[in-house]
């Protein structure tokens, strides 16, 4: 059965075994509503360390949106039945308060420049900012050697690199491709709040996404983008952001390019969709 903790002083007394035993411990921060993708992440750090720590903590800092912040699902005992399951050793499950307790207002935070404000960042202004605050306390309250983030979230685990790097935290960064479903959607939490007949839809997003990866060369990138979104428009979708940018950098593609990522942001419905992949340039 794993072991569960709400505070700070808990987390540090739970883990203070692992660190004086010289123990490598493994960190995958979550907000819950956990699946496959997840298990995958947990099992990921279990190949690199000891004992791995999970957090559970949906995080108000980063949403713009209220409502989505409350229909966010919230799945506590499955949750954690899953991680005992999968044999995740700690769940750190604070509350805002616990986290934040001066209030969001008054809340230090963390700022990743040029990588928090342009493409995700410039269509959610502030969601980054959210994501490397928490992050950073996390890591702070964790001190893991090694935590492992999903590749579905390609500019969110690059501004935890960029982060990490920049504020000379002393952990390993690992990214870990995406989990998909046997159709091909991109495994996420917010999946469970499309209705059956957007579920059937959905998977035309990773679709489009091939497509763009198939065709893709350093010229035809505008001709791409207006293709695949009068396309996915066509299928019910709402584009958010369909973005084919140089992998290393996340700027424009230039004839230096040679590697591309392929961002997808749709909505259907009221969900939100995101998927991601890299393109080698010949």
């Amino acid at each position: 059965m794993i072991t569960t903790v709400n505070l700070p002083k808990q987390l540090r007394s739970a883990l203070q075994g692992a660190r004086q035993q010289n123990q490598r411990i493994g960190f995958v921060p979550t907000m819950g509503n956990l699946h496959a993708g997840h298990i995958a992440l947990v099992k990921e750090a279990q190949r690199h360390c000891d004992v791995v720590v999970v957090s559970i903590f949906v995080n108000p800092l980063q949403f713009n949106n209220s409502s989505d912040l409350d229909s966010y699902p919230r799945t506590l005992e499955e949750d954690l039945a899953a991680l005992s399951k999968a044999g995740a050793d700690l769940a750190f499950i604070p509350n805002a308060e616990v986290l934040y307790p001066n209030g969001l207002a008054l809340e230090t935070k963390v700022n990743v420049p040029g990588i928090s404000t342009m493409l995700e960042g410039a269509l959610r202004p502030g969601h980054f900012e959210g994501v490397s605050t928490v992050v950073c306390k996390l890591f702070n309250l964790v001190q893991p050697n090694v935590a492992v983030f999903g590749e579905k979230d390609f500019q969110q685990l690059a501004l935890i690199r960029k982060m990490t790097a920049d504020l000379l935290l002393p952990i390993e960064i690992i990214g870990l491709a995406t989990v998909r479903e046997p159709d091909g959607l991109a495994m996420s939490s917010r999946n469970t709040r499309l209705s059956s007949q957007q579920r059937l839809q959905a998977p035309q997003l990773a679709q489009q996404m091939q497509l763009i990866a198939r065709q893709l060369n350093h010229n035809n990138v505008p001709q791409l983008q207006a293709q695949t979104i009068q396309q996915l428009e066509l299928q019910g979708f709402r584009c958010d952001g369909i973005d084919i940018v140089d992998a290393n950098t996340l700027e424009p593609i230039t004839s230096q390019s040679t590697t591309a990522v392929v961002l997808m942001a749709a909505f259907l419905g009221e969900v939100r969709l995101i998927d991601n992949c890299v393109v080698e340039l010949s």
